[in-house]
């Protein structure tokens, strides 16, 4: 494979403003409900009183997840009718909308839930591919506000970032190995 494109996400400055979640439903014309970016709330903590005094150790943080085009995708493994593929020059992972059979095995397969049953076909990311073969960037990260997230080979993300691939929220890296970077939250990690 000449290279393997990957997605960056910051969750440590993430301010779930979901920019980038409507930004992809816009782009690629999407159904109401239906969303191939979706951005995830977590919270926790509470306050308590100590001595008179109200401390409180509550938390907010959000991640940003769309098809993490893995390694080893279970989609692409799964599906009967070799409508879920991997292209080789640069490991996205695509739908081939004429052979989808819609019997959803992709979805049930997926460990992130990223192909997504709309009517009788499986949709997904796609990485705006139509975007990158103008050398433009996926609609959802010229669309963070924050900058929070970004795309390219992973191995370059991983050398910029490291390499952390599991938080709160995820199954484990090892089932997939998806093409992901995550600077964490704090409590993502804890």
């Amino acid at each position: 494979m000449a290279k393997q494109y990957g997605f960056y996400m910051d969750q440590s400055n993430c301010i779930g403003c979901f920019t980038c979640q409507i930004a992809c439903k816009d782009k690629n014309d999407l159904e109401v409900g239906q969303c191939w970016r979706e951005v995830h709330e977590f919270q926790g903590g509470d306050t308590i009183l100590e001595g008179g005094v109200y401390r409180s150790n509550v938390f907010a943080y959000w991640l940003s997840m769309s098809c993490n085009h893995c390694q080893e995708p279970k989609c692409v493994q799964n599906c009967p009718a070799g409508a879920m593929y991997k292209r080789e020059e640069d490991g996205i992972v695509l739908v081939d909308q004429n052979k989808c059979l819609g019997c959803g095995y992709c979805t049930w397969s997926c460990p992130y839930g990223a192909p997504k049953l709309a009517g009788k076909t499986v949709s997904k990311c796609n990485f705006c591919i139509d975007l990158l073969e103008q050398g433009k960037n996926p609609a959802c990260v010229d669309a963070c506000i924050m900058r929070v997230i970004e795309f390219g080979p992973i191995d370059e993300l991983r050398a910029k970032y490291g390499n952390v691939d599991e938080v709160k929220g995820l199954p484990s890296a090892q089932i997939t190995k998806p093409c992901i970077v995550i600077s964490p939250h704090k409590k993502a990690i804890e």
